[in-house]
């Protein structure tokens, strides 16, 4: 007579009793370990067949010293660029059976090497997306973390990838365009101060006024958001730039809305830039200009490179991949027109 556990539940011990067999065998067979007799392979199954018994995923998973499941730490999944990246990755890791386990840090970097280590005790590898993290923080936790793959950040730890888009000459790109345009003032509405893609756009500023210096840039505090595009209407035209380069299409977008409710046009009265053309950004009124990043590619180029690391695979390929973003120029950049008065709201 088969006796259940105090919890009531058939356990691996039932099975082994019912089937005449040791613990060890019956965790084997239920493993796909073929190395156990096929007779008594099957004399196990059918025992577990006839009790109905359900192995437990969570000690299969610690015998097999695998979860079947990579995680993704993400600084704000409201923002459609990260997203799209968790798409290309959920997409490509499922092709080949893997769960993605989520963690936001809600652009709180502090807890970002938390999530992290939490997020990686639970899965067979980890996708750090454009962490706020210092790089003094993310040299010190790399090393625990791997198998790892990094997405627009860098590491000196080995075995790392890293999959960067070069916001540097993106920008760059953008500032050229508005140039071309006739625009001699520009201003740059920033992203969050720990955002190491806000840096790579920094960088490639301070390029660009080396280029141009008869171009005037100013720097703006901003953010990431809708939101901060919309409170910076005050600042934006306070600085008297008649070209804005914002940090992504978010902030585009919100301060294109802020223009408009003061009665400016876009680009009659001023030219908007974003950067990453999220799906929302041909379609805004007028449609966006901005930078084109490849975002689903970079999820799935991540799983690509964190499934070799986690088999051992010789594809595995430390060291950095960049990732060239495209102008694509639309209806929200126009010349320059007649010096404009600095408008108060």
């Amino acid at each position: 007579m088969v006796r259940k556990s105090a919890s009531g539940r058939i356990g691996i011990a039932d099975v082994a009793v019912k089937a005449g067999v040791s613990h060890a065998t019956v965790s084997r067979v239920m493993n796909g370990n073929f190395t156990v007799d096929p007779d008594i392979a099957a004399r196990v199954r059918a025992a577990a067949a006839e009790l109905k018994y359900q192995p437990n995923p969570v000690g299969r998973s610690l015998a097999l010293g695998k979860t079947d499941t990579i995680g993704i730490v993400v600084p704000d999944l409201a923002n459609p660029t990260f997203q799209a990246i968790l798409r290309g990755l959920s997409r490509a890791a499922a092709q080949d059976g893997y769960r993605v386990l989520i963690a936001d840090s809600f652009e709180v970097s502090s807890e970002e090497s938390i999530l992290a280590g939490e997020a990686r005790r639970r899965c067979d590898g980890l996708v750090l997306c454009a962490p706020r993290m210092s790089d003094a923080e993310l040299e010190e936790i790399a090393p625990s973390l791997r198998p790892l793959v990094l997405i627009n950040r860098t590491t000196a730890a080995a075995e790392v990838p890293s999959l960067v888009v070069d916001y540097g000459q993106g920008v760059q790109d953008i500032a050229e365009h508005l140039v071309e345009l006739g625009h001699t003032r520009l201003a740059f509405l920033a992203g969050p101060p720990r955002s190491a893609s806000n840096g790579m756009r920094l960088q490639g500023l301070e390029t660009f006024k080396a280029a141009h210096p008869q171009v005037e840039v100013t720097m703006l505090e901003g953010g990431s958001d809708f939101d901060t595009g919309h409170e910076a209407v005050d600042a934006v035209l306070e600085s008297g730039a008649t070209g804005i380069l914002a940090f992504n299409d978010l902030v585009a977008m919100g301060l294109m809305s802020g223009l408009h409710e003061r009665g400016l046009d876009v680009p009659g009265d001023i030219s908007v830039t974003g950067f990453d053309d999220i799906p929302f950004a041909k379609y805004t009124t007028p449609a966006l200009t901005t930078a084109a990043v490849p975002i689903t590619e970079l999820g799935e180029q991540a799983w690509h490179q964190l499934r070799a690391l986690i088999r051992n695979e010789e594809s595995a390929a430390p060291g950095s991949s960049r990732y060239q973003p495209r102008l694509e120029v639309r209806a929200s950049t126009g010349p320059e027109k007649a010096p404009r008065s600095t408008v108060h709201g």
